[in-house]
């Protein structure tokens, strides 16, 4: 073992860890795996460093790293050895279910199981051209403004106070500024202590979910409606009810009928630009959801994911506006506002259940990025913010028209579609004589990227349909992936 020990070490001496790291990392690899036993005595420093032609001094430092952590003993005049009481290891190959494994780990030592559920595509950007779910372009965003922000947040005030742990609800700051602009835009009547800043919609879900939600509970969501969503309350062991949507919205009096049958817990609802259809909800429908759920006492979970995008009129007040008793929990983000790469949305409800959801946050997340809530709160502050929402809203709308001409010039004879009131994506019906995964899959060779409408988890009377936006694309994009769809059709 001592004439073979060198040929189990190597060196780089040119990489970026330190040579006598490496050297005693391999002697620990080599202790692991049984191959240098309890008791072995290693060659003296002098010998090591001869055959792996380094400096002395980097294999003592090498033996006293081990030294300190207990992998080698020392004997004054005898050597150095392989600690003792270490456990004596039979050298052998790992292996997992009987295969061996490779270096690089790609299967567990245990057995774990993969709910389905979970077996949903992730959306990553990645093509040139894109008719995507909805997104915002960031190439409007306020990023200049943001960055400065962000710069003044990083070197400015008292350094323990803005860089140690703050508040669990998030930044008081973005929280008072979030309420003056809510209360402004959408009727609601607020305080900073309705609002737990969340790092998008998702997290809001969960949290509400993980929180409020038992084993064996109902949930009713909108059908189509947003898997995402869905996700969650199965994984609480929720039982999911679909509640069908038309051109008016969720069906509230299919809704009560459910109510009848059994105790609905929550509602998940998408009410101003429904997920994925982009319909709104009816106001009459409004009224009546709102009384089912002070009759029935089910939570109302109302996603907003788009709110300022609406281009017809002004937008339509939120449920949560028209909420004295409150039943609903209102949820939103600055994902469709800047980008989805800024993870800031925020949850508003009474104040007993957002401090018990803040407390409840602390189990996956301590907080936020307190620096990047202040930021935004000083854009809200300065006005950049509803700045960028003003000059966004005539962007898109110019977009969408746009978008719906060129479908309706090139692909009418393909494609059945309304001009949405609002919202980021246009829903699309292609004809049914169309192979829209293959359509899709020629159109990504193309460095086009649109949805194939796997993921949707769409009914059968519904197959075919897909969301395509148009906001993150400007307008010769969008003639350039409107002609790459009619050519390859």
């Amino acid at each position: 073992m001592m004439q073979v020990l060198p040929t189990l070490l190597s060196v780089e001496k040119s990489g970026r860890l330190p040579v006598y790291l490496q050297v005693a990392n391999q002697l620990m690899t080599l202790i692991r795996n049984g191959t240098l036993q309890p008791g072995y005595r290693l060659l003296s420093t002098r010998q090591l460093a001869l055959m792996l032609k380094v400096h002395r001094r980097t294999v003592v430092q090498a033996y006293d790293e081990l030294l300190a952590q207990g992998w080698l003993e020392s004997h004054t005049g005898n050597g150095t050895f392989v600690a003792k009481n270490l456990p004596e290891i039979q050298p052998s190959e790992p292996k997992v279910n009987g295969q061996r494994v490779a270096a690089n780990l790609k299967s567990a030592g245990f057995q774990f199981d993969v709910p389905e559920y979970l077996n949903r595509p992730v959306l990553k950007a990645g093509t040139r051209l894109h008719l995507d779910d909805g997104f915002p372009d960031p190439r409007l965003a306020p990023l200049e403004d943001l960055s400065r922000a962000y710069r003044s947040q990083l070197l400015n005030g008292n350094p323990y106070v803005r860089l140690g742990y703050g508040d669990t609800k998030g930044s008081l700051w973005l929280r008072q500024e979030l309420s003056a602009y809510l209360n402004e835009t959408r009727g609601l009547k607020t305080t900073s202590e309705n609002i737990l800043i969340v790092r998008g919609v998702i997290m809001g879900i969960h949290l509400t979910t993980a929180g409020l939600i038992k084993p064996g509970d109902y949930v009713a969501v909108d059908s189509p409606g947003w898997f995402g969503a869905n996700m969650n309350f199965v994984h609480a062991g929720a039982k999911v009810v679909e509640v069908p949507v038309d051109e008016y919205g969720m069906d509230v009096d299919a809704l009560e009928k459910i109510c009848m049958k059994q105790p609905i817990r929550l509602l998940y609802v998408t009410s101003h630009h429904h997920y994925p259809t982009t319909v709104a909800l009816r106001a009459d429908r409004r009224i009546n959801l709102m009384k089912l759920a002070e009759k029935y006492g089910f939570i109302v979970f109302e996603d907003d994911y788009d709110y300022d995008f609406h281009y017809l009129s002004k937008p339509l007040l939120p449920l949560a506006g028209a909420d004295p008793t409150g039943m609903v929990l209102y949820c939103g983000s600055f994902t469709k506002t800047i980008s989805p790469a800024l993870r800031v949305g925020y949850l508003v409800g009474a104040e007993d259940v957002i401090s018990y959801l803040a407390r409840f946050r602390r189990i996956v997340d301590r907080q936020g990025d307190q620096m990047l809530e202040n930021a935004l709160a000083e854009l809200f502050k300065t006005g950049v913010l509803q700045r960028h929402l003003r000059k966004s809203v005539r962007v898109y709308k110019q977009r969408r028209d746009t978008f719906c001409e060129l479908m309706k010039t090139h692909l009418n004879d393909y494609v059945n579609f309304q001009v949405p009131d609002g919202g980021m994506a246009v829903w699309t019906r292609f004809d049914p004589a169309i192979d829209l995964k293959a359509l899709a899959a020629k159109a990504l060779q193309k460095d086009l990227y649109f949805s194939d409408g796997s993921a949707s988890n769409l009914p059968p009377a519904l197959a075919g349909g897909v969301r395509l936006g148009f906001a993150s694309s400007n307008q010769s994009e969008l003639e350039e992936s409107v002609e790459i769809m009619t050519a390859l059709i």
